[in-house]
């Protein structure tokens, strides 16, 4: 929303959601109190706010201004009921829908952006078409394939745009939609399709993206064994005109808000229609990724003799990835709760995620009371802080600034013999051996 305010100063952008804090957040006179860390979106939103961006609590009579509405809201996966564990919940979506057909007394376009199971479209109309108001709504399908952390660049030079929508009945608002992106992306870089194509193409992105994490994951584990290196194996095959390089960097595996609850998703699709041997393709996915995360915890704990008790592990990055604050399904999650059960003492620095989140979000494993997690994590002001009386390093997050730190001047301040587990392969291991570290690189 940010971008199309900048790039389409004659449209009025109005952001609005029920939760007050987060929209007071938005209009805080420091973008430090912004809700979401992305670079560049600071400087977009300052430039556009109060011009042609608002941000609002008042759902209602943005709805009733708006000619185009953005359904931008969670589809978490399901905790409850059919398809538990697996399947997307619609609760948002659907709710969306209704206070639309409630308010709505004009035409309305109506572009599904959130990540939703294919049909969900049909399942929004339907919705809409039952109000009694006589109201015209289209809906369009507009799925979003920027990455956290490059998410301006991405979209301000997207590769494509996808766009989805029934080319006989909603030609016209498929082009209003066209038309907005056509301010900064080329013709030909805008796609159309049918709904369902578009609803699909999401899903499948991220779930091909997955999967190539977590088949260089897995060729990490055999370069162990076999003193290959990965890094090497990766650069081979990324020369391949048929590969190319990118999503080949190893870790102690994938997180984020999209890849694993899309790749459920799927997961579910696919059984929903008795495809068993798709479904299974899809979750050895999922299966590699929990075990890297894993086997990096388990080697943590074989290196420091097997023991890690009342031992300090100092954890650099809880965010799953740099250059933003989402922690949602973070490895360092995981590995944490790994390593309590060990009863290690984790010490967490991340430039961008507070304290709060980092207990909220080890809570929500429900794997032993809070007060025993908060007893065993406690987070850092800084990088030094962390490292300190270590007994180890887990480096979890790819922040520049871990490469850039004065590891000579960490090293002393550790317990010996002092360890690093690089999840990220961010640092170089002679140097770091050169110190006096004991170093564990991922798949070298």
């Amino acid at each position: 929303m940010a971008v199309i305010a900048a790039r389409c100063p004659e449209w009025r952008v109005t952001v609005v959601d029920n939760n007050a804090d987060r929209i007071a957040a938005w209009n805080a006179d420091d973008p430090s109190q912004f809700p979401v860390y992305e670079p560049g979106l600071a400087e977009l939103v300052l430039a556009t706010r109060g011009r042609n961006l608002f941000f609002s609590t008042d759902v209602e009579a943005a709805i009733a201004a708006a000619g185009l509405i953005f359904i931008s809201v969670n589809t978490p996966t399901k905790t409850y009921g059919m398809g538990k564990g697996m399947a997307a919940d619609l609760k948002f979506i659907e709710s969306c829908a209704r206070t639309i057909a409630a308010v709505a007394k004009e035409d309305k376009i109506i572009v599904e952006k959130s990540t939703v199971p294919v049909r969900t479209a049909a399942t929004i109309k339907e919705i809409l078409d039952h109000t009694g108001s006589g109201t015209n709504f289209q809906v369009l399908s507009n799925p979003e394939f920027l990455a956290e952390g490059t998410a301006i660049e991405d979209l301000l030079h997207a590769d494509r745009i996808l766009i989805g929508g029934d080319m006989k009945r909603d030609a016209a608002a498929v082009q209003v939609l066209v038309d907005i992106y056509a301010h900064w992306v080329p013709r030909e870089r805008i796609l159309t399709a049918n709904v369902w194509s578009s609803e699909l193409s999401k899903l499948t992105a991220n779930a091909f993206l997955a999967q190539r994490v977590s088949s260089i994951n897995a060729m990490a584990e055999l370069c162990e064994k076999t003193h290959a290196d990965v890094r090497e194996v990766a650069r081979a095959i990324g020369m391949d005109s048929r590969i190319g390089p990118k999503f080949l960097e190893v870790s102690a595996g994938f997180g984020g808000s999209c890849f694993q609850k899309d790749i459920l998703n799927l997961i579910y699709i696919a059984r929903s229609y008795g495809l068993s041997e798709v479904a299974e393709y899809w979750e050895q996915v999922i299966r590699l990724n929990d075990h890297q995360r894993a086997r990096f915890a388990r080697k943590l704990v074989a290196a420091l003799f097997n023991n890690v008790a009342d031992k300090k592990i100092a954890f650099l990055g809880w965010a799953f990835k740099k250059d933003t604050n989402d922690s949602r399904e973070s490895s360092a999650i995981y590995i944490a709760d790994y390593l309590i059960h060990e009863r290690a003492r984790i010490c967490a620095y991340d430039p961008k995620v507070t304290s709060e989140q980092m207990w909220t979000d080890l809570n929500a494993l429900d794997s032993r009371p809070a007060e025993i997690n908060a007893e065993h994590l406690t987070a850092a002001a800084s990088l030094d802080a962390a490292c300190t009386d270590a007994h180890a390093v887990a480096l979890l997050t790819d922040w520049d600034q871990f490469k850039e730190a004065d590891w000579r001047s960490i090293y002393e301040r550790m317990v010996k013999p002092a360890f690093i587990f690089d999840g990220r392969n961010l640092l170089d291991r002679s140097e770091m051996e050169a110190i006096g570290f004991i170093y564990h690189g991922t798949g070298c």
